[in-house]
């Protein structure tokens, strides 16, 4: 039987190891709020990371640079085949061959029938000779007149469908800038605005890229103009072309167009430094030696090398290159009420 002294002499070591772990436990939990901790200033949370924990958590920091953006706007487009294009260009060459051989015919029948005529006058040849004559005259002017109509014909199905430039370029006799579509040098895109966008009067180039990424994007050169435009959007269109090797017929292609000559300063910040939560957008700066805070970021537009902004962030800004998903989760673990209190 156990006696009240002996169940205290058995208890003692327990108490003593349990004493142990709550200091342990104690200290942890100390040693942890010094080395994160959130604190809510005018309503904007503020992360305390001293220098041990950004190092264990691999944070790290870029100073932003000034920038001079172009701003642009995104259309769509995709890549044209050329063989209607050829077609006509083929059909209108074949006219041009029966015109000339038709205006030969012609200029024979018009010499003829002026020597017919004189003949007729100096009572040499019958009139019968001279009424074949005009009778071969007739057909032979209404065999040019026909060609003629007909090669015109595919000059307005050009101008129609494909506007003055490619026109010009498919009736020209000895053009040859259509070699390069044919032997797949280049491209033929036709870009379609958005209905309340147009294409600035001195922009000549703009970027396209098929999977939409502005980072790969290539220079596309602009044509013309595009007499018809694609139903679906109702917006401009027009006719640009590319080197793009790796864009083929048919394919939809992204459009990143210059809006205007005016250039907007700002930062350009890395595609990876913004934050998606609560579908806002936001990116963390370090604002003191052990200091985060989270900047929320409305206004931003793609770039070749990340996101450009503008009245949000500033030069000289510390942005949080690596290690932002971690805040947040301090930042959301901060807000969770202790359970001791």
């Amino acid at each position: 039987m156990l006696f009240p002294a002996h169940i205290s002499i058995l208890l003692k070591p327990c108490i003593f190891v349990f004493g142990l772990i709550s200091t342990f436990i104690t200290f942890a939990n100390d040693d942890d709020k010094q080395q994160s901790k959130v604190h809510f200033i005018a309503g904007q949370p503020i992360i305390y990371l001293d220098d041990k924990m950004q190092s264990i958590s691999g944070i790290q920091v870029t100073t932003l640079q000034p920038v001079n953006y172009h701003a642009e706007f995104t259309a769509n487009g995709r890549a044209i085949n050329i063989q209607p294009l050829l077609a006509l260009r083929n059909q209108y060459l074949l006219a041009l061959a029966e015109r000339r051989s038709a205006t030969a015919k012609f200029n024979h029948a018009e010499q003829n029938i002026k020597r017919q005529q004189d003949l007729y006058r100096h009572g040499v040849t019958s009139k019968h000779s001279l009424q074949s004559q005009q009778s071969q005259w007739q057909t032979d002017k209404s065999q040019l007149d026909a060609v003629h109509f007909q090669g015109q014909a595919i000059v307005n199905e050009v101008l129609l469908n494909w506007g003055k430039t490619l026109a010009e370029w498919v009736i020209a006799p000895d053009s040859h800038k259509l070699d390069d579509f044919l032997s797949g040098r280049q491209t033929l895109l036709q870009i379609t605005l958005p209905v309340n966008k147009y294409l600035p009067e001195d922009i000549r180039t703009i970027y396209i890229e098929p999977s939409g990424f502005r980072g790969s994007a290539n220079k596309a050169s602009l044509i013309s103009a595009a007499p018809q435009t694609d139903i679906s959007t109702q917006g401009e269109s027009y006719f640009f072309r590319t080197t793009g090797t790796h864009i083929r017929t048919g394919m939809r292609v992204a459009a990143w167009i210059p809006e205007g000559n005016e250039d907007r300063p700002g930062v350009i910040i890395p595609k990876s430094t913004l934050i998606w939560y609560l579908d806002q957008a936001f990116v963390y700066l370090k604002t003191d030696k052990e200091k985060f805070s989270r900047r929320n970021i409305v206004h931003f537009s793609a770039t070749a090398d990340g996101y450009f902004v503008g009245n949000e962030l500033k030069p000289g800004d510390q942005l949080v290159t690596v290690g932002g998903q971690m805040l947040l989760s301090e930042e959301i673990r901060g807000q969770i009420p202790d359970e001791n209190n």
